[in-house]
């Protein structure tokens, strides 16, 4: 019967030794370390991987998670250097380097943080002034990471980027900034319409020049082409009649063919338009001929009636 007992004693106790030993077996995760105490002494930094504890001799004092973390801070007021009252609000990245500095180092790291970067940006905003404030939000983010990255750094906290999330001047000031804006913007508005009316203006003109210039050559070179043709027209009568000329001289007219053109001439040039004429006293008789010979045919009765009076006797 005792045996039994002690058999029960001891699978009782093994049991107990299996649960402590399970217990104590911890599996670190990624982006995770576990900062160990022994006796109540810092005593390693578990990173990630099967680790073995011993039993109430050791603990876990702290898991710190090494991703990086974001901490948006609420609005801090900050005077500027002309005296105007803004409302900042900042975000933080930020990543722990050193497990044991960030466990051993500070009591509470974020509060820590969360101050150091109000104090911090009252410090540069105030050798600011409003406009610069408004306009500088890289400058102020590259020198608060630069501060808040030196001080951090003994709480094993690296710093990566600050950003300036809002900045929220007064009322008055924003109503002062939204009127300057659409003055200005009415100012850009009027000189891009008087810039296009201009260029408008300078093209219309151009256009115009343009116009002109090409009516002026298109004037010019149809009075050429004109004054070419007539020359041309001039030209080839005279050829003609140069031609006309010549062919008369080798055909060696006689003198009443030589009359007769020259009769025709006449008659063309006396075709009602003149009002007085002056004849050649050669053109009368040749005119005279040519009238008596047209009469003659014209009535050949009258020219035997009249032969015939003049045979009969008295």
């Amino acid at each position: 019967m005792d045996w039994l007992i002690e058999y029960w004693w001891a699978l009782l106790l093994g049991i107990i030794i299996i649960l402590v030993i399970i217990k104590n077996i911890r599996v670190v995760q990624q982006a995770r370390a576990f900062v160990i105490e022994r006796l109540g002494a810092y005593q390693s930094t578990w990173t990630v991987g099967l680790h073995f504890k011993i039993p109430f001799f050791e603990k876990v004092a702290k898991i710190v998670t090494l991703k990086e973390q974001v901490a948006d801070f609420p609005p801090q007021p900050v005077i500027t250097k002309d005296n105007v009252t803004m409302q900042i609000d900042t975000v933080i990245y930020f990543q722990i380097t050193d497990p044991k500095l960030y466990a051993y180092g500070i009591e509470n790291p974020m509060v820590a943080i969360e101050n150091l970067a109000a104090t911090t940006l009252r410090n540069i905003i105030g050798d600011l002034e409003l406009d610069q404030c408004l306009t500088s939000r890289d400058i102020i983010n590259t020198k608060m990471r630069a501060i808040l990255d030196v001080a951090t750094d003994p709480w094993g906290i690296k710093v990566n980027r600050v950003e300036l999330k809002n900045i929220l001047p007064p009322r008055e000031i924003q109503n002062a900034m939204e009127k300057q804006m659409k003055a200005e913007r009415e100012r850009r508005e009027a000189i891009l319409r008087a810039e296009g009316e201009k260029r408008s203006a300078i093209l219309t003109a151009e256009g115009e020049k343009e116009s002109a210039v090409l009516r002026a050559d298109a004037k010019k070179q149809a009075t050429i082409l004109e004054a070419e043709g007539t020359a041309e027209a001039i030209l080839t009568v005279q050829q003609a009649t140069a031609k006309g000329i010549e062919l008369l001289n080798q055909a060696n007219p006689i003198e009443s063919v030589i009359q007769l053109k020259a009769l025709d001439a006449f008659a063309k040039a006396a075709d009602g338009k003149a009002t007085k004429i002056i004849i050649p006293s050669e053109i009368q008789g040749l005119a005279g001929l040519a009238t008596g010979i047209i009469e003659t045919v014209k009535d050949p009765e009258a020219k035997k009636k009249t032969a015939t009076t003049a045979s009969k006797p008295q």
